[in-house]
């Protein structure tokens, strides 16, 4: 695969994005991946590389770029006390319009020739169903956004296929919350729901031991890579 930064500009810049091509470039799906509050580092950059490995282009724009530009934090009580600092200062709106720029960026590029879908965890998991509400992506994959809640009423606007990640015992999105999210998402045909029963916030994040729980990462994989390859299909590598 093949690793570079690209620059996409927006009216008040321009930002860094991390694209990944996988081996096979006639593949032609692309992924937008929408980073964590941790930025984009050692966490992302393993998820980009994953989701080539199953023949996507890959574009995982730096959403904090106005105000800490290449922030990738260390997945410790420090980096999770930094990285809630910064994420205060995101304005979500700017972000859904920078993710959607990097999504029509990824959309241009030559090896880019198929469907496009958006895939982000945390912070990126409420800016990927941001994305769906606001802009055209073909498939969309939500891992526990806590902002997805306050969104309940607006999910019958989706009309991409979206699949939503939850882990049950999520401290941060209190159990009321998920259940209305449970009891809204039969309503919606084009919506998906997985709840991992036990688990807590970030659970697919292997860098970050306080979260990262194994079995519901990989479920919740399985089950992310069976939708991938209904929505986004591509040939690509198992």
């Amino acid at each position: 695969m093949t690793v570079r930064s690209d620059q996409v500009a927006v009216d008040d810049g321009s930002f860094a994005v991390h694209v990944v091509v996988p081996e096979d470039e006639s593949n032609g799906a692309g992924i937008l991946l929408i980073q964590e509050i941790f930025g984009v580092g050692a966490y992302i950059t393993a998820v980009a590389d994953r989701l080539a490995g199953l023949g996507y282009t890959v574009a995982a724009p730096d959403l904090f770029w106005r105000f800490a530009p290449g922030h990738a934090a260390d997945h410790d009580e420090a980096g999770l006390g930094r990285s809630i600092e910064l994420v205060e200062q995101l304005d979500p709106d700017r972000a859904v319009v920078d993710c959607l720029a990097t999504l029509a960026h990824l959309r241009d590029l030559p090896e880019v020739t198929g469907p496009v879908g958006v895939l982000g965890f945390c912070l990126g998991g409420s800016l990927a169903v941001g994305c769906a509400l606001a802009g055209d992506p073909d498939a969309v994959v939500s891992y526990y956004g806590s902002a997805v809640p306050g969104m309940v009423d607006r999910l019958g606007q989706i009309t991409a296929p979206t699949l939503l990640h939850f882990g049950g015992a999520d401290p941060f999105i209190p159990d009321e919350q998920l259940q209305a999210v449970v009891a809204a998402v039969p309503q919606h045909p084009a919506i998906e729901l997985n709840v991992e029963a036990g688990a807590g916030h970030a659970f697919d994040n292997h860098e970050a031991p306080m979260f990262h729980n194994a079995d519901a990462a990989a479920h919740a994989w399985e089950l992310t890579r069976a939708f991938l390859a209904r929505h986004l299909p591509t040939g690509g590598a198992a």
